[in-house]
C-alpha cells in the first residue's frame, strides 16, 4: 500500500469520526431537550389546577394569577423555538416562585389539603426539571465546545451547526436571600 493512499484513508477516517461526533452531540442535545420538554409539560399541566385552587382565596393577587395563566398559554403554543421555550421557562419559574411566596400570606390556603398536595407535586416536578436542565446544559456545553474547537469547528460550520442556548436562572434569583427580611415579614 502506498503512503499517499494510507494518508488519504487516515484523513477520511478522521473526517468520518469528526462528522459522527458532531451528529452524536447534536442528537444528544435534542434528546435531552425533549426530556426537559416533558418535565415542563408536567408543570404546565399542574398550573390550571393550582390557579383554580388558589384563585378563590387570593383575590389580591389576581394579576399574578393572570400572569401565570398567560405564560402557561404562551408556553403551550405550537411551534415555538427552543430559545423561546427556555425564555418562557425562566419567566414561569419566577412567576410560580412569586405565587408560592404569596400563598404563605394566606393561612386558610396553606391549610388547604388540595393546595398542599399541589405544592408537593409541583416541588417534585421542579426537582425533575432541575435535574433535566443540568443534563441539558451539560450536553449543550459539550456540543458548543465541539462546534467551537479546532478542528471540528470547520466541519460544524460546513454543516451549519449553530451554538445552542443553555438554561440560566433569571437575574432576580441570583440575588442573595435577605433572611432577616423574611423573618420580619
Amino acid at each position: 500500500m502506498s503512503t499517499p493512499l494510507i494518508i488519504l484513508i487516515v484523513v477520511i477516517l478522521v473526517l468520518v469520526l469528526m462528522y459522527n461526533s458532531l451528529v452524536n452531540k447534536k442528537n444528544q442535545v435534542e434528546n435531552i431537550f425533549a426530556s426537559v420538554d416533558i418535565q415542563l409539560k408536567k408543570r404546565y399541566d399542574l398550573i390550571p389546577n393550582l390557579v383554580a385552587s388558589v384563585s378563590k382565596y387570593m383575590e389580591h393577587e389576581k394579576s399574578l394569577l393572570e400572569e401565570v395563566t398567560k405564560l402557561r398559554a404562551d408556553a403551550n403554543k405550537a411551534n415555538i423555538s427552543d430559545e423561546k421555550k427556555i425564555e418562557l421557562d425562566a419567566k414561569i419559574s419566577s412567576a410560580l416562585g412569586s405565587l408560592m411566596i404569596a400563598v404563605e400570606n394566606y393561612p386558610d390556603l396553606k391549610a388547604n389539603e388540595n393546595v398542599m398536595h399541589l405544592q408537593r407535586t409541583l416541588n417534585e416536578v421542579e426537582e425533575q426539571i432541575s435535574a433535566s436542565r443540568r443534563a441539558y446544559n451539560q450536553a449543550v456545553t459539550d456540543y458548543n465546545n465541539a462546534i467551537e474547537m479546532i478542528p471540528t469547528n470547520f466541519m460544524a460550520s460546513a454543516m451549519n451547526y449553530k451554538r445552542k442556548q443553555v438554561f440560566e436562572i433569571v437575574e432576580a434569583e441570583r440575588k442573595n436571600v435577605d433572611v432577616k427580611k423574611l423573618f420580619n415579614s
